[in-house]
């Protein structure tokens, strides 16, 4: 398994099991950079400490600060405004530059279902 996808395996087991999302912001708003594929993406972690890792060891990220989300207020709202505004979902980000895997709205919403019914 690549760490991409461990990453992502951990912030749908962790998600599901906290029903606790993590954002980040700063004076402008949320991120949403431009993925490899050409698409937005808004990243989201699954703890509190990964946040504060992406804040620390990513230049870019230096004046963000932690957003913590519901799970159930980020299935209702914040994948339906991401879907709309056609940007994906970085889960889980890490490193130095900040990488990962990047799933639809929709992709997010399946797994979500899958690791909170088991």
């Amino acid at each position: 398994m690549s760490q991409s996808a461990a990453q992502a395996t951990a912030f749908f087991k962790e998600v599901s099991e906290s029903g606790i999302v993590w954002a980040i912001k700063d004076e402008n708003g949320f991120p949403a950079p431009l993925g490899e594929s050409g698409v937005r993406a808004m990243p989201f972690w699954s703890s509190e400490n990964r946040v504060q890792e992406i804040i620390k060891n990513v230049p870019a990220y230096k004046d963000f600060q932690p957003v913590e989300l519901e799970l159930t207020v980020f299935k209702a709202r914040w994948l339906a405004g991401l879907t709309k505004d056609k940007f994906n979902v970085g889960v889980n980000w890490s490193g130095k530059c900040a990488t990962g895997y990047d799933l639809s709205p929709a992709d997010v919403s399946k797994n979500l279902e899958y690791y909170e019914n088991r």
